[in-house]
């Protein structure tokens, strides 16, 4: 049986193929969830997301809409919620995926208001406006529901030349948590998922930029060098991510909440 049936999910930042959000949707949508496709534009890649999620779902009445949300505009997620309320009735799962990470230099050099405030009002304060707006929901609706934060190891190690990305990552735990506390009563659980280094589209521009700054010929060197880091000797998929999400999402997991939960194959251990 479909373990999300009858359920919907918001995605942010998920209109982008092979992405960590495509990843994540995919895999509700084969558990039977409707799915929304939620980016900064609904372009011709988000649309090709969409048209992927109603083909591999297409026998289960699946149902998939798409609906663009700059996150950092506090009134453009409460309009998400809306619109996903008005197109399925409710919104059962959400999770905070939009994040800026490829804006990469060192600490000395960053920029104020392009750079750091960027970075933070897209990934810290764009994941409170979508809980917000989220939880509001969910509170009125009375069934309870899943909020689930996509965050990194970088929530919990520093890394250099990313000092807004790492700031809003470990900033996000500490949303993960305070929410966690005053939701619970609601039957909400909200969690965050830390995974490594997953190479997206966003992940490619990282593997360019921290290959040469690391001294690596090619950027091959370099994801060969992560991989033997690596405990279970590889980097991270959007599937490991996605698998995560499910199990937070699921009933099994309904005692499990405020937690900031390591995806990395062992390369993060706290």
């Amino acid at each position: 049986m479909s373990k999300f049936a009858g359920k919907t999910i918001v995605v942010t930042g998920s209109g982008k193929q092979k992405g960590l959000g495509q990843g994540i949707l995919q895999a509700f949508a084969d558990e039977g969830a409707n799915c929304v496709v939620s980016d900064l534009t609904i372009d011709d890649e988000a649309d090709a997301v969409a048209k992927e999620l109603r083909g591999r779902s297409s026998a289960s009445g699946v149902k998939v809409t798409t609906i663009a949300c700059d996150v950092s505009k506090a009134e453009q997620c409460r309009a998400l919620i809306d619109e996903t309320i008005k197109t399925f009735g409710s919104v059962d799962i959400f999770v905070n995926n939009a994040g800026i990470g490829f804006k990469m230099k060192p600490l000395l050099d960053v920029d104020t208001v392009d750079e750091w405030d960027q970075v933070l009002a897209v990934n810290l304060s764009g994941a409170f406006y979508c809980t917000q707006a989220a939880a509001r929901a969910m509170v009125e609706q009375g069934n309870g529901g899943r909020i689930i934060n996509i965050a990194s190891q970088a929530a919990k190690t520093g890394f250099p030349h990313l000092p807004a990305y790492v700031s809003s990552k470990h900033g996000m735990v500490g949303l993960t948590r305070a929410s966690a506390v005053e939701l619970g009563a609601h039957g909400i659980t909200v969690n965050a998922v830390c995974p490594n280094h997953v190479t997206t589209g966003l992940g490619a521009r990282q593997n360019a930029y921290f290959s040469k700054l690391l001294g690596f010929d090619t950027v091959e060197d370099y994801l060969a060098n992560m991989s033997a880091k690596n405990p279970m000797g590889r980097p991270g998929l959007p599937s490991d991510t996605a698998a995560a999400c499910v199990w937070l999402a699921s009933e099994e997991a309904f005692y499990v909440t405020g937690e900031a939960l390591n995806v990395s194959g062992g390369e993060e251990m706290h």
